[in-house]
């Protein structure tokens, strides 16, 4: 289905911010993307057209809110003054086309939890493993076959050797553990989605090996907790040279977690 988009959104941009690690250019302007058991061919066409290789019930019903359709980004990015902020400003035209996709929070945890002093490939690849060993597999639209992401019970029954055989390093035992609060019912991810921030982080980093930084990338990518602000070599760079006397959070709330995005890629390819 053709559906046309006038709202900020730029596929290419979205892959490149870091916060999604299944999806595949697969030739021209077509994306293979897979998100928790769904798979969706998307193709840019040109004059904020695009084609949805997918059904209108599972545009509406999924993919809709995975691209947060519903939310206009540029009202948010209009309130960022030229005159008061030049470098937010110049940051969320050039990066404009982002947007925070409704994630699933289980496997936003696990991907950040593995995405800890790693590059982008080498998070993909052990994303990929995992979902090989012990994810669903299906078959996408055009009878390709793809593995949905482990349900957290058939993550926590992995054997050592198999978790290890995904690249996974240090991380195996936090991966672990976290599939096991979350089989186990010690924390209930989907209950933080009308969590308050502090709740959420306080949470999130009580389990083994989850951190500040890790907690916040759940709550923005995972939860859609829009406010939240991640803070990493990129953003750190950021606040000391472009906010020395400190970055205004009240002033950009609830949308933080937004402008982050725009300054994170700006950064990225600004060097």
């Amino acid at each position: 289905m053709t559906i046309r988009i006038t709202d900020d959104f730029d596929p290419d941009r979205i892959a490149q911010s870091g916060q999604c690690f299944r999806w595949e250019k697969t030739e021209g302007e077509t994306w293979r993307i897979i998100a928790g058991k769904a798979c969706l061919y998307l193709t840019s066409l040109g004059d904020d057209l695009y084609e949805f290789e997918c059904t209108e019930d599972e545009y509406e019903n999924f993919w809709r809110q995975y691209f947060d359709l519903q939310e206009n980004y540029q009202n948010i990015r209009s309130r960022i003054d030229h005159e008061e902020d030049p470098f937010l400003w110049q940051a969320a035209e050039q990066e404009k086309g982002i947007r925070i996709l409704r994630q699933d929070p289980w496997e936003m945890l696990i991907t950040f939890i593995i995405s800890q002093n790693r590059n982008i490939p080498a998070i993909k690849n052990s994303v990929e493993l995992l979902a090989e060993k012990c994810g669903e597999k299906r078959i996408d639209s055009k009878g390709k076959g793809f593995y949905a992401f482990p349900e957290p019970a058939a993550l926590a029954a992995l054997p050592e050797d198999d978790l290890k055989s995904c690249k996974l390093g240090y991380r195996c035992k936090y991966v672990h553990a976290a599939a096991e609060a979350v089989s186990n019912g010690d924390i209930d991810l989907w209950s933080l989605l009308v969590a308050d921030e502090t709740s959420t982080i306080n949470a999130l980093t009580k389990l083994f090996g989850v951190g500040t930084k890790v907690a916040n990338c759940v709550s923005l990518f995972g939860l859609h907790h829009v406010n939240a602000f991640p803070v990493d070599v990129w953003i750190r760079r950021v606040l000391d040279e472009q906010y020395p006397d400190g970055y205004p959070y009240e002033k950009y709330a609830p949308y933080n977690g937004i402008y982050q995005q725009y300054m994170f890629a700006y950064y990225r390819h600004k060097d």
